[in-house]
């Protein structure tokens, strides 16, 4: 058997934790966690650390927080550790060629779908944004170049019509942890099979942006149905109440946690409410409708599509829009 390589891990977001809580548990050396500085959250900005910050603090393993990666005093600082490997995952800054030729075995990264396909920031929302059924998770060899390298590790699993993307990147997380420490013996003991993406079938998968939430009513039902889950946790979808015996009011904006498509012919422009009774709230789409579950507005809780009729009045011609 190979001995122990020293791993240094990169990772911020809670979709590189469960990686890095199974490597803590391999015969290998977890010399130090390197994590994005602490950011200010919430209406009170305090600097919350990332509960994969904790999780290192709670194991005694170092924590380095640089402000850039790849600046000459954090090589200095990772040469240091003197790391045979980098694991990354969901860590948020690109890796320079100086710093992957670190290590001996330089490093791997942990995606969030089947490689070539959604090479980006947001893999996991965009899959299921465009209707996808099945996606998976990929260990790469790491290069400059955003999720380019070579393919060590890949598992397929199929996306439920309900998951949201939150839901769906922390199955991932979990089925990934394992697929790491898989690629991680076979590089150790020299008998790793890399397989080349093909160019061919590269497609992205932008970072998300606050206004992606905003719901395309003239999209279909499901199309809207699984913009709503691919929202989820961040940015969430939303769209603006206009009502006809209000028309000089703001249009209330209406975040929209949870819907189910359904096959009903609107005879009716889309966003037009067609049903707003009891807890039935259903919306016209550019084909088919949606029934609209939970809903929230600015400084409430989420609440049932019944609790918000209740207080808010709704009459025909009370559209959602942009």
């Amino acid at each position: 058997m190979p001995p122990p390589i020293r791993i240094l891990m990169l990772g911020t977001g809670d979709f590189a934790l469960p990686t890095f809580l199974h490597l803590l548990n391999t015969r290998h050396n977890v010399v130090t966690l390197v994590t994005q500085p602490d950011r200010p959250q919430g209406r009170k900005q305090e600097l919350i650390p990332s509960a994969i910050k904790l999780a290192a603090i709670t194991h005694e393993i170092p924590v380095f927080q640089p402000e850039n990666v790849n600046a000459a005093d954090s090589l200095a600082a990772i040469r240091a550790w003197n790391p045979d490997l980098l694991v990354t995952a969901a860590y948020g800054q690109i890796l320079s060629a100086e710093l992957l030729l670190i290590p001996r075995l330089s490093g791997i990264n942990l995606h969030g779908s089947i490689l070539p396909a959604y090479r980006g920031a947001a893999p996991v929302a965009r899959a299921i944004q465009n209707g996808e059924i099945e996606t998976g998770i990929t260990v790469i060899f790491m290069t400059p170049r955003i999720d380019a390298g070579g393919m060590l590790k890949v598992l397929k699993t199929s996306i439920d019509p309900n998951e949201t993307a939150g839901m769906l990147e922390d199955r991932l997380a979990k089925l990934g942890a394992p697929l790491v420490t898989d690629a991680i013996a076979e590089l150790a003991e020299g008998v790793a099979k890399v397989i080349p993406q093909q160019k061919s079938k590269v497609t992205k998968a932008p970072k998300l942006r606050k206004e992606d939430g905003l719901i395309e009513w003239s999209h279909s039902a499901r199309s809207v149905h699984d913009q709503v889950r691919a929202m989820q946790p961040w940015p969430v979808a939303y769209s603006y109440l206009y009502r006809t015996y209000q028309p000089d009011v703001e249009p209330l904006r209406v975040i929209i946690h949870q819907t189910e498509p359904l096959d009903l012919a609107p005879n009716a422009p889309p966003g037009t409410i067609l049903t707003a009774i009891g807890d039935l709230l259903v919306v016209a789409t550019g084909s088919d409708a949606v029934r609209v579950l939970d809903v929230q507005i600015a400084g409430k809780k989420t609440m049932p599509a019944s609790d918000f009729l209740r207080g808010h009045r709704i009459i025909s011609g009370d559209h959602f829009g942009g």
